[in-house]
């Protein structure tokens, strides 16, 4: 029988977390914190037989003017195996979403994209999503290959930005003071001009820097050059990956080697803190050049980190009228966003 139980203990979530190699920032203690200071509703579950820790799930409850629903951003982390454990997971979702009037439950597990897989979810009742919910094909590199070995494997022009990076005096330094996020918003705020997309709030920066940093989970780095600022991005170091997660940059930026510097830094910082993994996030399919994430997927694929594909965001239908209006504001957004 499995037995579920909330968990409100901090160091107690993090441990049980820690069970779990494929485990992210996305179901870290600090993820639910964050949500919670703004307002939305969190539960953080453990599913235990006996004694024994079978799974964790983080879930959030998120209220938009199109629908209310329930998320699990790479989670839930489960021994898959278990049938007991799986159907109680379901069984407990749904009471979750019906507790709050939830429309639907959307979960982007940490499980590979494989048919069987797709297979099990099917088999639950989930359907796929129309939208993602966190990144799904990501490029990331093993960190027990030596420093030397790292710059080998790379694509030339790679290794040769980070060579010139050096050369041309590109400075990196690293901040954990949330003060630093003004700076940070600023500079997105450019970049979210240039490229057409919509920036993050300032509220929202600063309160989830805030958070990591304080637990020594997130790094802004900054690459400058004569006091110019050129390129920032946050770094999130949590269990045993470290995440590529949020970036912003100058227009000057693009004569110089910047962007390069900032990754290289960031992926040895997470090599000699012990991190197993650097997760450069997600990436455009092979070929598609049409993707707006092509660009910046040749770049990523320039350290010749291997992609990593997780399930696709999966979706439990709890209000079929709501879930019809959803699917079809989402379906058009997808498409506008070229994503």
């Amino acid at each position: 029988m499995i037995e579920v139980k909330e968990i409100t203990v901090k160091d107690e979530w993090e441990q049980a977390v820690s069970r779990f190699p494929e485990a992210n920032f996305l179901q870290s203690w600090n993820w639910g914190q964050f949500h919670q200071n703004l307002d939305q509703s969190v539960h953080r579950l453990g599913y235990f037989k006996g004694d024994t820790l079978q799974g964790v799930m983080l879930a959030i409850v998120e209220r938009a003017k199109r629908a209310t629903y329930l998320t699990v951003p790479g989670g839930p982390l489960l021994d898959w195996h278990d049938k007991d454990v799986v159907n109680s997971w379901k069984e407990t979702i749904i009471n979750l979403a019906q507790d709050h009037r939830a429309s639907f439950i959307r979960v982007r597990p940490q499980l590979l994209d494989t048919p069987e897989n797709a297979s099990l979810f099917k088999s639950l009742g989930f359907r796929s999503s129309p939208m993602h919910l966190h990144a799904e094909l990501t490029h990331q590199i093993d960190l027990a290959k030596s420093e030397a070995d790292l710059l080998t494997a790379m694509r030339k022009t790679t290794r040769y930005e980070i060579t010139q990076s050096e050369k041309i005096g590109l400075k990196v330094s690293t901040s954990q003071n949330p003060k630093d996020m003004g700076v940070f918003y600023d500079l997105q705020l450019e970049t979210a001009k240039r490229q057409s997309f919509v920036p993050f709030g300032k509220k929202f920066l600063e309160e989830q820097f805030r958070i990591f940093a304080l637990d020594n989970q997130a790094t802004l780095y900054a690459v400058t050059l004569k006091g110019r600022l050129l390129v920032q991005a946050i770094i999130m170091f949590y269990a045993l990956e470290a995440d590529y997660h949020y970036s912003a940059s100058s227009e000057e930026s693009r004569q110089y080697p910047a962007a390069y510097a900032l990754q290289w830094r960031a992926i040895r910082d997470a090599k000699a803190r012990g991190f197993k993994r650097y997760n450069l996030w997600g990436v455009a399919p092979e070929g598609d050049t049409n993707h707006r994430f092509h660009g910046v997927s040749v770049f990523k694929r320039g350290f010749r980190g291997e992609d990593v594909a997780y399930l696709h965001a999966r979706d439990l239908v709890i209000n079929p009228f709501r879930y019809a209006i959803n699917y079809g504001i989402e379906s058009i957004r997808r498409r506008l966003r070229r994503v």
